[in-house]
C-alpha cells in the first residue's frame, strides 16, 4: 500500500480539528472517508497515529511526529502553488495561529477580523492560551510570543516592544507601604506567574543596559496574566505584568506603578514560524498586517 498525499492531508486535519467529524467537515468528505484514510495511513507507517474515542481523537507520539512533517509538506506545496498561480491570486486554505490569551483579545481581534473579512477563502483557527505551545508539533503556521527568544530554530519577526511594569493596588500599598528600592521587595507579598520558571525571581533593568534578578516571595502563583491583574487589583500583592495588560487600570488608578524608575525587564512581541517551513504568501500577508496594525493599537492604549 502506497503513501498518498490525501492521507497526510487527512491526518493534519484530524489532529488540528480534534475529531473525525470536524476533520470531515473541514475536508468536505464523509466521516467514513476520514476514518478509512487514517486506517490506511496507519497500515502504511505501521504505527497507531491517533487514539479514537466517541467524540474526540488524541494523537499518539508517532501521530504528532508525522503530523509535524506532513504540515511542513503541506506548507511547501501551498507555497509552490502560490508561486505558480501568481502573487495576485486570492489567499486560500487553513491558517492556524497561536497567541497569548489577553494579548489576542486586546490587540489581535481587530487585525484578524479584518484579515478574515478580506480573505473569505482562508480557514482561520486562533488558539488563545497563555501556555507556551510547541509551534512545530502543534501544527501552527504562526505563533505570537511575548518575551525573549529561547529557541534559535524558530523563525521570528518583531512586531513591537512589550515593556514591563510592577504594579500594586492603592489598598495594598496603604496596608503594606510602598517599596523604596528593589531590596524592599523581599518583605512584600507578590503574585507570581506560574508559566515561567522564574516566578520566584523577577528581572529588573539596571543602568547601562543590564539586568538584576531579585528574589521575591509569591503569595499566589497563577498561570493566567488576566487573573494576576485581577488579584493585584484586589490587593493581594505586587505583580509584574506587560504594560499592555494594565495600561487602562493604571490610568484609572485601580493599580499604581511601583518603583517606576527601576522597571522590570520587558519583552518583545514576535511573530514566530516553525523551523524548516517555507514562508507561504498567506502567512507573509498576515505577518505584514500585524506589523502594520498592532503597534498603533499598543500606542493608542499607552502600552509602549
Amino acid at each position: 500500500m502506497e503513501l498518498k498525499l490525501e492521507a497526510l492531508q487527512t491526518l493534519v486535519a484530524v489532529v488540528e480539528a480534534g475529531s473525525l467529524t470536524a476533520a470531515a467537515r473541514r475536508l468536505g468528505v464523509a466521516k467514513s472517508v476520514v476514518s478509512r484514510r487514517l486506517s490506511e495511513l496507519e497500515q502504511v507507517v505501521g504505527a497507531e497515529l491517533v487514539r479514537r474515542s466517541t467524540r474526540h481523537v488524541r494523537p499518539t507520539d508517532a501521530g504528532l511526529s508525522l503530523h509535524a512533517r506532513a504540515r511542513k509538506v503541506m506548507s511547501e506545496l501551498e507555497t509552490a502553488v502560490d508561486e505558480i498561480s501568481g502573487k495576485d491570486g486570492s489567499l486560500k486554505g487553513a491558517l492556524r495561529v497561536a497567541t497569548p490569551l489577553t494579548f489576542g483579545r486586546l490587540y489581535l481581534t481587530g487585525p484578524l477580523v479584518a484579515f478574515a473579512q478580506a480573505n473569505p477563502e482562508i480557514e482561520l483557527a486562533l488558539d488563545c492560551d497563555d501556555r507556551r505551545v510547541d509551534i512545530a508539533r502543534g501544527g501552527y503556521d504562526l505563533a505570537i510570543r511575548i518575551g525573549r527568544l529561547t529557541d534559535s530554530a524558530l523563525l521570528a519577526r518583531k512586531i513591537a516592544e512589550a515593556p514591563g511594569v510592577m504594579v500594586a493596588s492603592p489598598t495594598y500599598l496603604a496596608r503594606r507601604g510602598s517599596p523604596k528600592s528593589l531590596e524592599d521587595l523581599s518583605g512584600h507579598e507578590c503574585i507570581g506567574y506560574a508559566n515561567t520558571p522564574t516566578t520566584h525571581r523577577w528581572p529588573f533593568k539596571v543602568p547601562g543596559g543590564g539586568e538584576r534578578l531579585v528574589d521575591v516571595r509569591p503569595r499566589v502563583s497563577v498561570n493566567s496574566g488576566e487573573v494576576i491583574r485581577e488579584a493585584a487589583i484586589a490587593g493581594l500583592g505586587l505583580a509584574v505584568l506587560p504594560r499592555f495588560m494594565v495600561a487602562d487600570v493604571l490610568a484609572d488608578g485601580s493599580l499604581v506603578n511601583v518603583l517606576p524608575k527601576q522597571p522590570p525587564m520587558g519583552g518583545t512581541i514576535y511573530a514566530l514560524r516553525p523551523p524548516g517551513t517555507e514562508l507561504s504568501r498567506k502567512v507573509r500577508v498576515l505577518i505584514d498586517l500585524l506589523v502594520e496594525k498592532v503597534p498603533p493599537l499598543l500606542a493608542a492604549a499607552d502600552a509602549l
